[in-house]
């Protein structure tokens, strides 16, 4: 392979000695480095600025003298200051974009032994960011002086910024990521394969990308909680230092949706008695949680699509924008594709980072973990101890891990659960009669939940007033059903996914989605008309 080097000339280091025999006894950086008998060099690149140009030609004769077949290359980049960081890396990083740098028979080197520090980190930065795909390599006098030394050529030490290369650093860096895998999940260790990696592909977006994020799934799966954790994660790795803003849009509409995100100035409307600045602007250099984003009204999507892509919004009242740099993440558990209130141009780009997370029911084998979780959360808000017995714990477990037990409130009813029999119980210890108790506590809300959903499925207003003298009692209140589990779902896929489970399970069916469609065009309907 080809050896190339890029080096910063020395406009004081390699001027050393003057042009006279005594140059020679001197240790000069970029004469040193062409005559390491171990490095061959091809191909030295020099940069420096054009008035030094006849200090250049004098160390390319030189460098000739003592290594013919190494080619110097003169890159001139004229720098006004080589001590202004900004001037310097904009310079150099089109620099580094040509092509001739980006060979990959040719192996690559950049001294830093030479120019300015701004320079010496700048170039170092680059090879960091692969920008540049080389290692580092740094020539010194052999015995530490400069002057006069018995070996003029000195030494050399070469870095590679491959991290990947040294073990240590990446088990320490594999560790650091597990320990960022453990803090989304709040510490708790979940078994579910397709969870866990789907909190593997939001650990790397959250330390990775400042884009909007779209959270999903229905009530209850946690979506505001790992919201908050993928903030303090931000946080504690320096990405982000403003605040964490929660919102429901389901509690503001009309002119309170722009007033609360974007704020107001005095007697911009009835009640505006002082400035408000917002919860967009409160959120500069931080993130903003908008839960429930399917309710926030149309005219207030339009003005966030606007403060997400330009980081600029106007306030109710005002004669100027406001400048907020915040990063979105949003929380919904409906689709907002089939939502008829939903601008698809703010679907579009708050959509590029979305991940679904699924209900409890759908992840059994994290209910132990997450069980241990509540308990001791309970512990530590009481400053009381709880637990539960051998045959308690083997109890409750048994009721949880039932197909039956459909947990449609997720985590809020397991938490709901544990709190009840916490307080409920005798000296923090849960007995196995108390956890009777509280799962026929469930059964009954189950009951008269159930019973009651036929009733919020108009079938008239589905079928027409005389559905009744069309359809057997036995389709209707399995249509019923059906209809239920549509509404509650946030596409026909997932509602496919809960109707034929079973199905799915012994891999009876292979299209269920085109089952559940073929099934509601018996009765004239489409999923996205329910």
């Amino acid at each position: 392979m080809k050896t190339t080097v890029i080096s910063v000339l020395g406009t004081q280091k390699d001027a050393h000695g003057g042009t006279g025999p005594a140059r020679w006894d001197t240790w000069r950086p970029t004469i040193g480095l062409v005559q390491q008998e171990d490095l061959p060099i091809d191909e030295l690149h020099l940069i420096f600025n054009k008035e030094y140009t006849a200090l250049a030609e004098r160390i390319k004769a030189d460098i000739h003298s003592v290594s013919p077949d190494t080619d110097v290359v003169f890159d001139v980049i004229q720098l006004a200051d080589p001590w202004d960081f900004e001037e310097v890396y904009e310079k150099f990083y089109d620099y580094a974009r040509r092509p001739c740098f980006h060979n990959e028979h040719t192996r690559y080197y950049v001294h830093m032994s030479t120019g300015s520090h701004v320079e010496q980190i700048c170039l170092f930065l680059l090879a960091e960011s692969r920008h540049l795909p080389a290692k580092l390599i740094q020539t010194t006098p052999k015995e530490g002086h400069v002057r006069h030394s018995k070996d003029p050529k000195g030494t050399h030490n070469v870095i590679d910024l491959d991290l990947s290369r040294y073990d240590k650093l990446a088990k320490r860096f594999e560790t650091e990521r597990q320990n960022d895998l453990s803090f989304l999940k709040q510490g708790i260790d979940t078994n579910n394969a397709a969870f866990n990696k789907l909190i593997e592909t939001i650990e790397r977006v959250a330390v990775r990308s400042a884009d909007p994020i779209l959270l999903t799934g229905p009530t209850g799966a946690g979506k505001s909680q790992l919201a908050k954790q993928i903030y303090l994660l931000k946080k504690q790795s320096n990405k982000i230092k403003g605040k964490f803003v929660a919102v429901n849009c389901a509690t503001l509409g009309g002119d309170l949706a722009k007033s609360a995100l974007f704020g107001h100035r005095k007697g911009s409307f009835s009640g505006a008695g002082a400035d408000h600045d917002g919860f967009l602007k409160e959120a500069d250099g931080g993130i903003v949680f908008l839960d429930e984003i399917g309710e926030l009204p149309l005219e207030a999507q339009a003005m966030l699509l606007k403060a997400i892509e330009e980081k600029t919004f106007r306030p109710l009242g005002a004669s100027k924008d406001e400048h907020s740099d915040f990063q979105l993440i949003c929380g919904t558990n409906r689709d907002l594709g089939d939502a008829a209130k939903f601008r698809p141009d703010l679907l579009s780009r708050i959509n590029l980072w979305s991940f679904r997370l699924p209900g409890l029911a759908d992840r059994r084998e994290d209910i132990e973990p997450n069980l241990e979780y509540e308990l001791s959360r309970f512990s530590e808000k009481t400053g009381k101890h709880f637990s539960f017995s051998k045959e308690a714990r083997a109890r409750f477990l048994a009721f949880a891990l039932d197909p039956a037990n459909r947990w449609d409130g997720n985590f809020r009813d397991l938490n709901a659960m544990v709190v009840r029999m916490c307080t409920l119980s005798e000296g923090g210890r849960i007995t196995e009669d108390l956890v009777e108790e509280e799962i026929e506590r469930c059964r009954d809300a189950a009951i008269h939940s159930r019973a009651a959903a036929p009733q919020a499925v108009d079938l008239a207003a589905l079928l027409g007033p005389d559905y009744a003298e069309r359809f057997d009692d036995f389709d209707l209140v399995q249509l019923a059903h059906v209809v239920e589990v549509c509404r509650g779902s946030e596409s026909m896929a997932a509602a496919a996914r809960k109707l034929f489970s079973v199905s799915i399970k012994a891999k009876q069916s292979s299209n269920n989605t085109d089952r559940l469609s073929k099934y509601l065009a018996k009765f004239k309907l489409h999923f996205k008309s329910l």
